[in-house]
């Protein structure tokens, strides 16, 4: 069935280069869809919502294909912590995360051909800073791009050496698409992996 049209409704560099760990023929399309949260939304809540919005958008223009949406949402004792977008943004994140622990909440949501089935999962990354000096932050941020990053931590490359510890089930859903249940989805839906 690996024949079939599959579609990644992204316009996420480290999602596209994820997916391609799987081996699978797959097109991407970023949907457009409004990423703001509402004031009282939980970031595990935000997450899902988006990552069905997006496969939901997909499925619209593709309805013969199987959909992968995905969303991230970074959370700190439930407040939500989104991309930066600049450097002094990026300080600001790191210095407020130094010595705790946020959790990285990473939605899937994959629509069948037809939207028959829709299959959601949530995975959550529990990650613990260690307590950077200012200096370790300004090094960092000079040396990586991690400005599209929940948190500002880019753990795929250096961010890594910011953390003391992680907790969690499938070490690609902190960089942005759990692959691991992911696959699993797949391979009920008829896809052979490997």
């Amino acid at each position: 069935m690996n024949h079939k049209q599959l579609i990644l409704a992204s316009g996420s560099a480290y999602r596209r280069d994820l997916l391609q760990r799987l081996g699978l023929v797959f097109e991407c399309w970023a949907p457009d869809v409004d990423e703001t949260a509402p004031a009282d939304e939980a970031p595990r809540d935000t997450a899902m919502r988006l990552a069905r919005a997006k496969a939901g958008a997909a499925a619209m223009r593709y309805p013969q294909a199987w959909i992968i949406g995905s969303d991230q949402v970074a959370e700190d004792a439930g407040r939500p912590i989104g991309k930066p977008g600049t450097v002094e943004a990026a300080r600001r994140q790191l210095r407020s995360m130094r010595g705790r622990e946020i959790q990285f909440h990473t939605a899937l949501c994959v629509a069948t051909p037809g939207g028959e089935r829709l299959h959601k999962e949530l995975v959550t990354t529990e990650v613990v800073f260690r307590t950077l000096s200012d200096q370790e932050i300004d090094r960092y941020l000079e040396k990586e791009s991690a400005l599209d990053c929940a948190g500002s931590a880019k753990s795929e490359g250096l961010g890594i050496a910011l953390l003391d510890r992680l907790t969690g089930d499938d070490p690609t859903a902190l960089i942005g698409l759990p692959l691991i249940v992911l696959s699993a989805i797949l391979r009920a839906e008829g896809f052979h992996l490997p």
